[in-house]
């Protein structure tokens, strides 16, 4: 008897499945009623940037790109066959995927040497990238990963976080929030961390340690908003 794990890793059933999600994270978004944070967020971000996001706090990141030719984005994907389904649904939402994993040594495995290469080529070509920051398996603790793609780039970060009123929040390691269509929905992003091109070790701490404070901000703010616990700001 074939197992569903199995199934899972057929092409036609990963082009079926990323079309699938890709449909219904469209229904999310356009049902939905949606507040940003600051509102002049798109006149006052200097693209090409960073984007980083907590991990199972990123299905809607595909629609912070602008439907703008020139506002192009690429995400990293895991090389896992979850990560197939993602980067299926991303291209079908005009999100290129760049594949590779994030390391504990704040690194990259799994392709990850290729991955900070195409990352870097992406951003001098003035695509935006996307990426999670957490260390993989560890919620909300920011690897060094983002910083020294920052340090790297010259590319300044920004830490996002999109939350919805109506949700389910999954038991797994990175509670992941499952978006549910005709929602409020909140998308607000942190103001521009740089990272200096000559920074040592203790000045890519502080900078991963401002990604980290900045990310539970900006998500804490989100979930605010959407459930009408807070007011938007000017």
């Amino acid at each position: 008897m074939l197992s569903f794990k199995r199934i899972s890793t057929w092409p036609v059933f990963q082009e079926a499945a990323g079309s699938a999600a890709a449909w219904y994270l469209r229904l999310v978004w356009y049902s939905s009623r949606r507040t940003l944070e600051p509102a002049t967020i798109y006149d006052t971000v200097q693209f090409p940037a960073i984007i980083a996001m907590w991990h199972g706090q990123h299905f809607l990141t595909p629609f912070v790109k602008r439907a703008d030719a020139n506002h192009r984005a690429k995400v990293l994907v895991s090389r896992h066959r979850d990560g197939e389904l993602n980067a299926r649904a991303a291209e079908r939402l005009g999100i290129g995927a760049i594949r590779g994993s994030g390391a504990h040594d704040g690194g990259f495995h799994k392709g990850g040497a290729a991955a900070f290469a195409e990352m870097l080529e992406a951003l001098k070509d003035g695509y935006n990238v996307a990426l999670t920051a957490d260390i993989p398996k560890i919620t909300r603790v920011a690897g060094l990963g983002v910083v020294k793609l920052a340090q790297y780039s010259g590319k300044p970060i920004h830490a996002i976080a999109i939350a919805s009123s109506r949700r389910i929040v999954l038991g797994n390691w990175d509670r992941s929030a499952i978006n549910l269509p005709f929602s409020r929905i909140a998308l607000v992003a942190s103001e521009a961390i740089n990272v200096a091109r000559d920074a040592d070790d203790a000045a890519l701490e502080s900078a991963r340690q401002q990604v980290e404070s900045e990310l539970n901000r900006v998500t804490a703010r989100a979930y605010e908003i959407a459930d009408h616990k807070g007011s938007p700001r000017p």
